[in-house]
């Protein structure tokens, strides 16, 4: 699934269909067709501003699905359906919505409530457009830095919050793209070697009869990061 594909398919589950968004993407990158207007989404994105600052303002918030739906019932006078369709698409595929949405915020319905969680699907695709975005990015600025290791760290982290197996997991987030499934591989694999060796160490010092310090010494560990894993066993 390429990188466009992977949005189209996040957006539709936020405000409207793949075809809608693919329509409303073509508006801000391709010449109108003969007879047919360029829609400007900015002055609509301004009025969405305007309504819902707690939404659209300095901090985004996902949608609930359905939201455009209902705008327009809230707003029939105010918005044309095309024009709110090419904008909350604009909208979705900026960087600072899909920043929003990876960072595991509830979705929002107009009244600014919470209603439910982004799935994690959604979240991963975010993660996964970001991250493209930023190594093309560094690839236009000629930036050699490696972005892989806080990638798969991101991954591990939405990987954890979802509460999944690593089999659910990878069954929902699951394309065709061959090196994003590469990187998650790496990324459960970096995480399930910490675990075991987690537990490995409680194992290991359960049995010891040593106290923290003591066994810290003997292992060359950090007592700080021993306290850190006896916390993490009492929990």
């Amino acid at each position: 699934m390429t990188s466009s594909e992977n949005i189209q398919n996040l957006e539709s589950h936020d405000s409207i269909d793949a075809t809608q968004v693919k329509a409303a993407s073509n508006t801000a990158s391709t010449p109108p067709k003969p007879g047919k207007p360029k829609i400007d989404v900015h002055p609509v994105l301004e009025k969405l501003f305007e309504l819902y600052p707690t939404l659209f303002g300095a901090k985004f918030l996902p949608l609930k699905r359905g939201i455009y739906q209902d705008l327009m019932a809230a707003h029939p006078e105010v918005f044309a359906k095309d024009s709110l369709k090419a904008a909350l698409g604009f909208h979705t595929r900026s960087t600072r919505y899909l920043q929003c949405v990876a960072d595991g915020n509830q979705r929002h319905d107009l009244h600014g409530q919470a209603t439910e969680d982004v799935a994690p699907e959604h979240v991963y695709l975010s993660l996964l457009e970001l991250f493209r975005r930023r190594v093309l990015s560094n690839h236009k600025s000629k930036t050699k830095l490696d972005l892989r290791p806080v990638f798969r760290k991101q991954l591990i982290a939405a990987f954890k919050a979802s509460g999944l197996s690593r089999q659910d997991y990878q069954l929902r987030v699951q394309n065709k793209d061959e090196e994003a499934t590469k990187l998650l591989t790496e990324a459960l694999d970096e995480h399930d070697a910490k675990v075991a060796k987690q537990t490995a160490l409680k194992q290991a010092f359960n049995s010891s009869g040593k106290k923290a310090a003591e066994f810290a010494a003997m292992y060359g560990l950090e007592l700080a990061d021993v306290e850190k894993l006896l916390n993490k066993q009492s929990q």
